[in-house]
């Protein structure tokens, strides 16, 4: 009997040991035998990626830039003249026809200057007038010392031909040599009278062009009084102070009674700024990515935070005409009207321009490019299934989505978010990602 027992203690043993044996190793064994089954599958090592084919733009493309509306006309006024506001007519808000006055200035120093330059011209005149009168009396007097000089020239050739006759005469004695010596004596006195008639009248011509530069001074005096006269009175109608054109007063910067200065520089009272606001007019910097679709006359919409369901249409007025060379920008004027005054100067607004799409350009997902030192790379499923890095040039970056303006024929089939561990020759197991 004790050897019974012992023979199956020894068969439970056994058998516990055989089934401990079976429950570790017959796992491992199986494992074993599936790694070696999917090293050794068709598709090991394959790569799951999403693909979407490059497609062309869906009409037009949008593109949003900031910005702030500004009035087509704005301007600081400023006094022209110095004095003391009299009156005030419009404060901050009004509405302006252009010519309106907007305030009243008194000029005290500039009435009395203007007084004194009106009577320093009255002056002046009165001397022109004075000299004009001794230019015509001296005139006068030349003419009657020429007329005395022509007398004395006749009464000389007179006495130089009795002269001449009485010699003769005298040569053949018949007559005295005393009536010789009288009409020779009278010969040399007409000629002594003619000189002193000479001398007289080229005095008087002397004297005469003295009181014609007289005249020109006195002249010159009296034109340069008119001018300051003008002057004066054109600074004395600065005391109304009128609106350029109509507009808008966006600010005052005076009340009665205040002493302003002329001029804009320092120390100068603002006194109105005044906006034209039914008009409007936004600068906008486009990229120089999009350059090529910006044509003056093309309509955009003006997006303002204050009116959401209410896009504003303006047109593009000009451009540049050249980038800036730091931030390789087109300055570009957009114009719109605002004849209900909804908008005002100086509101944050966005501008949106639709842009036709280019021939011969693909538009792609942001998540299919691949920045490389070589330059931007897309990826590409080749028919067998392997993938392919191809080199493309990007066009406009369009936020979620870019274009490819080289490089594609439209055939790929692109990865999505292309994972790190994607080499060249690769294969991989596509799905059309959304």
């Amino acid at each position: 009997m004790p050897e019974t027992k012992t023979a199956w203690s020894l068969l439970v043993g056994l058998a516990l040991l055989v089934g401990l044996v079976v429950i570790g190793v017959v796992p491992r064994l199986r494992q074993n035998a599936e790694l070696v089954a999917a090293s050794t599958a068709p598709d090991a090592g394959v790569l799951s990626v999403g693909v979407v084919p490059p497609k062309r733009a869906d009409g037009p493309i949008d593109l949003v830039l900031p910005s702030n509306i500004q009035a087509i006309e704005e301007t600081a006024i400023y006094a022209r003249t110095s004095g003391y506001v009299r009156e005030r007519y419009v404060d901050i808000g009004d509405r302006v026809a252009a010519g309106k006055v907007l305030a009243q200035i008194d000029t005290p120093e500039l009435d009395q200057e203007l007084s004194q330059a009106r009577a320093a011209l009255a002056q002046t005149r009165s001397g022109l007038a004075q000299a004009r009168a001794s230019l015509t009396q001296a005139q006068a007097n030349l003419n009657q010392a020429s007329a005395g000089l022509d007398q004395s020239k006749a009464n000389e050739g007179f006495a130089g031909i009795t002269a001449k006759r009485f010699d003769r005469l005298e040569h053949e004695e018949l007559v005295a040599h005393q009536d010789a010596d009288e009409k020779r004596t009278a010969l040399a006195a007409a000629r002594a009278t003619t000189a002193v008639s000479q001398a007289n009248v080229d005095a008087m011509q002397a004297n005469l062009g003295a009181l014609e530069a007289s005249v020109e001074a006195a002249q010159a005096n009296v034109a340069a009084n008119e001018a300051n006269v003008q002057r004066l009175k054109a600074v004395q109608s600065f005391q109304r102070v009128e609106a350029p054109f109509a507009g808008i007063i966006t600010a005052r910067g005076i009340d009665r009674g205040a002493l302003i200065t002329s001029g804009s520089g320092n120390g100068a009272n603002l006194l109105f700024r005044i906006a034209h606001v039914e008009n409007l007019r936004i600068f906008v910097n486009v990229p120089q990515t999009f350059v090529r679709s910006i044509v003056p006359g093309q309509e955009v919409r003006v997006l303002v935070p204050e009116y959401p369901q209410r896009p504003f249409v303006g047109k593009i007025a000009s451009t540049a005409g050249a980038l800036d060379a730091t931030s390789r920008t087109l300055l570009t004027e957009v114009r719109l009207r605002n004849d209900d005054h909804a908008l005002m100067p100086g509101m944050y607004a966005q501008v949106k321009f639709s842009l036709a799409p280019a021939d011969d350009v693909w538009v792609v997902p942001a998540t299919a490019l691949i920045s490389r030192a070589a330059g931007p790379q897309v990826v590409t499923v080749r028919g067998d299934g392997t993938a392919h890095y191809l080199a493309v040039q990007l066009g406009r970056d369009l936020g979620q989505s870019v274009e490819i303006v080289s490089g594609l024929t439209g055939k790929e089939r692109l990865v999505v978010s292309p994972p790190d561990g994607l080499k060249e020759g690769s294969r991989v197991a596509t799905e059309e990602a959304r």
